[in-house]
């Protein structure tokens, strides 16, 4: 389970950069890298950082106890 929160913190962290990209200078950099917004490789790639997003919020007690954090240090 481990390395699913690895990869969901890794896709959180390309949709956020992306994300702040396209709000700072209106540049997607999916769609730039796998040909545009419609491709399917983007496509994907959103759905992925959609379903890493919820799979956080569902399971962020759950993630805390794998990775024996505190409550105090939260």
């Amino acid at each position: 389970m481990k390395l699913l929160d690895v990869i969901v913190a890794v896709l959180l962290v390309v949709g956020g950069l992306n994300w702040g990209l396209v709000g700072l200078f209106q540049f997607d950099l999916v769609a730039t890298i796998f040909g545009g917004q419609a491709a399917l490789m983007s496509r994907i790639i959103y759905v992925l950082v959609g379903l890493s997003a919820v799979y956080q919020a569902v399971q962020w007690r759950a993630i805390q106890h794998r990775w024996k954090i505190a409550k105090s240090d939260a």
